[in-house]
């Protein structure tokens, strides 16, 4: 018989293990150590006690993470293992949680890929609409050699592709360049709650904040008035570079309707992986 039960209390390998089980056969399929799904979570403000698996046995054959901020949550990932899937078991889980977080969140976001309709139609039978949607890039590797960067290196001082380290970065002032609300997981709050180091590059024209170790970028913006000179692409360049050493290549994550910096990432050699939805369950 299958139980529904909190996380809490429940260690980052087993959480691995059920992930991975559940994201193999993903769109983008996912292979996660316990430590960096660890600080994957914790970066968007995993709470346990808010999270809920589904027990089959001692086995975790399916969960819902969710993460929290003020009277805000976030599904960062919900998944079951092939074996138990078309049994209503997600929904069970997505139930459990929305019950948990009602009383003291006022919403709950998430975010699917388009393509998978499946999982797009739960949620919205569990009350979610579409808020936007968002669109995953990447960049191409470049091959930099002995002098790239450590991977997770907090000191790195040396201009990066001719692009100055910010030392002590202004988040809020680099994100006011912004032309579109950040996701949650690209945040300046996910940002500030990492626990892994990022790089801040640019000047007053404009910066990026940029995470070695895992390739991600979270914010790149460029003060209007510089914009169309160059500034944008020379970012880019010195975020790949910081972090050439990560298992993966760049990775970001923009909103589909800022055509712009879609554009611009198109013209700078990168991809588009997916586009996703994002969607949002009012709780009060």
């Amino acid at each position: 018989m299958i139980e529904i039960r909190s996380l809490e209390g429940v260690g980052w390998e087993p959480l691995a293990a059920a992930f991975n089980g559940a994201f193999a056969d993903y769109v983008v399929p996912m292979a996660l150590s316990p430590e960096i799904l660890a600080a994957m979570q914790r970066r968007r403000g995993y709470a346990a006690s808010a999270s809920f698996g589904a027990y089959d046995g001692d086995r975790l054959v399916g969960f819902v993470l969710t993460c929290l901020d003020g009277d805000r949550a976030y599904n960062s990932g919900t998944g079951t293992l092939p074996a138990y899937r078309r049994t209503g078991l997600a929904r069970q889980l997505v139930d459990a949680v929305i019950a948990h977080v009602r009383g003291s969140a006022r919403s709950y976001t998430l975010e699917v890929i388009e393509t998978n309709a499946p999982a797009a139609a739960l949620y919205r039978s569990a009350g979610f609409v579409e808020a936007r949607r968002l669109q995953v890039w990447t960049l191409p590797r470049r091959e930099y050699g002995a002098d790239a960067p450590a991977v997770g290196d907090p000191a790195i001082a040396a201009p990066t592709a001719g692009v100055p380290v910010i030392a002590a970065p202004d988040l809020d002032a680099i994100a006011a360049d912004a032309d579109a609300a950040l996701p949650w997981q690209n945040s300046l709050a996910s940002i500030r709650r990492a626990s892994e180091p990022y790089v801040a590059l640019g000047d007053e024209r404009g910066a990026a904040i940029v995470f070695p170790a895992s390739a991600d970028l979270p914010l790149l913006c460029v003060r209007r008035r510089d914009r169309r000179h160059g500034h944008g692409a020379r970012l880019l360049a010195a975020a790949a570079e910081a972090a050439a050493a990560a298992p993966r290549a760049l990775r970001t994550m923009v909103d589909d309707a800022d055509a712009g910096i879609a554009a611009f990432l198109a013209a700078s050699g990168a991809t588009r992986l997916v586009r996703q939805l994002e969607l949002v369950r009012a709780l009060s």
